[in-house]
């Protein structure tokens, strides 16, 4: 059952939803960029509803300046607070959750990077936003990074149609010769204080369990990989506690079939996190 309520943050009231569940172990879901509590064509709503099915309570909430909420809208990288004031809601509004798993998508991710040490049990980020330009609603990044522009092109000369085409005549010159200048560019660290930066620091550091969720023709993903690059091959190549999961879609938000591969996969670790205190 779904109960609507609201919290306090800073002097605000912030709107939040509880969908019921007996487990003691919960999910926290953030929303990415300025979307509402019910996630992009309340996707993160559905989401809720899934998991609260398997029995675990699910807490979502609009941050301040969003939605319901009352205040100043601070984006991600002030929302610290909202976050640290979801998580004493959501215990005092489920008093049975004795371990908090955190979720958030793009720049919701992004803030549960930055914003660690959190009274947070594990994470899961799925396409971390790693621009310095806040995320919006309508624009997407323009031109992919560099190393999803080659892979795209190394797969295009393999297919014997798209060299057909090429032979037809068919292809954008001007466009063919702006994407093969990408091939050539090697991906480079960082700049200091950075967004990226600071996400790889961040990774670097972690020190509770976390899963990395990536959908591989998604750009916001595949910047998040060439920026974070460094951290992301530590992980791989030395696993702790941090594992990637990487999916082979373009939906940066998981819509329609991949939803089920996104339930599936926070429903593991929820479970994992119920049998180690079972």
């Amino acid at each position: 059952m779904r109960h609507q309520l609201s919290f306090d943050c800073e002097g605000a009231a912030l709107a939040a939803s509880i969908d019921s569940g007996t487990n003691a172990v919960g999910l926290l879901i953030l929303s990415g960029g300025n979307e509402i509590r019910s996630g992009a064509h309340r996707g993160m709503a559905m989401l809720a509803a899934r998991i609260a099915a398997a029995s675990y309570p699910v807490f979502r909430f609009d941050r301040r300046g969003i939605g319901d909420s009352e205040g100043a809208n601070g984006g991600f990288e002030n929302s610290a607070a909202d976050i640290a004031a979801a998580l004493s809601a959501f215990r005092a509004a489920a008093p049975q959750v004795t371990r908090v798993i955190a979720f958030g998508n793009c720049d919701a991710a992004s803030a549960l990077l930055l914003h660690g040490p959190l009274n947070i049990d594990a994470l899961i980020l799925a396409n971390p936003w790693a621009y310095d330009d806040a995320p919006s609603d309508s624009d997407e990044p323009g031109l992919p990074p560099a190393s999803a522009i080659r892979a795209r092109y190394l797969a295009r000369l393999t297919d014997p149609k798209s060299l057909m085409r090429l032979v037809r005549g068919e292809v954008d010159f001007g466009k063919l010769r702006r994407g093969l200048s990408a091939l050539g560019q090697a991906p480079t660290p960082p700049a200091h204080g950075s967004l990226a930066a600071r996400l790889d620091t961040a990774l670097s550091d972690l020190r509770c369990p976390a899963t990395i969720l990536l959908a591989t023709g998604d750009r916001t993903a595949q910047a998040f990989v060439e920026r974070c690059g460094r951290a992301l091959d530590l992980i791989e190549s030395n696993p702790t506690t941090i594992r990637v999961d990487r999916l082979a879609s373009a939906s940066h938000s998981f819509a329609g079939d991949d939803g089920d591969w996104l339930g599936e996969r926070i429903l593991a670790v929820l479970t994992a996190q119920a049998v180690a205190i079972a």
